[in-house]
């Protein structure tokens, strides 16, 4: 029988602490861009990726890679998004069978009407809350996990 290493009790409640910080921080920023920008916080990833790209547009692949998402989550997720007039799909002229997900001006207003408010509740949840040392240890410590774990998508 292979062994299973076993998780102690203190680590669990460090991993249950952990889950429910995400969990609440999560809930708050979701609640913020409703109320701030009428989006989700799914929508705001990709016009983020978008707005912060140099020609406010990226190939599906390269939003996928971006944002951690399966291609077929970008798709979904932009079908949406182009339904309420937020990002386009534009024809590649280099690759006839490409296509660029590109900003409109409505998702231009959209991400820059959440932007100041998402800032401001990061801000006042977790960057105030943590100390300049707490944050350079947080940072060190999810470098490393994340380091450890394959990411599909960017296969």
């Amino acid at each position: 029988m292979p062994h299973t290493p076993q998780v102690s009790p203190d680590e669990w409640e460090v991993w249950r602490s952990l889950r429910a910080m995400r969990r609440q921080l999560d809930l708050e920023l979701e609640h913020q861009l409703q109320r701030d920008a009428d989006i989700s916080g799914a929508d705001y990833g990709v016009l983020l990726s978008l707005f912060e790209s140099p020609e406010k547009q990226l190939r599906a692949g390269e939003l996928a890679l971006e944002l951690g998402w399966e291609k077929s989550r970008v798709s979904h997720q932009v079908s949406r998004m182009e339904k309420r007039g937020l990002v386009k799909r534009v024809l590649c002229d280099t690759d006839a069978r490409g296509t660029w997900v590109a900003l409109t001006p409505d998702g231009s207003r959209s991400v820059l009407a959440a932007a100041r408010g998402h800032a401001a509740t990061l801000r006042r949840h977790f960057f105030d809350t943590l100390s300049p040392e707490e944050l350079a240890v947080l940072k060190s410590a999810s470098d490393r996990v994340v380091s450890t774990i394959e990411c599909p998508a960017s296969e």
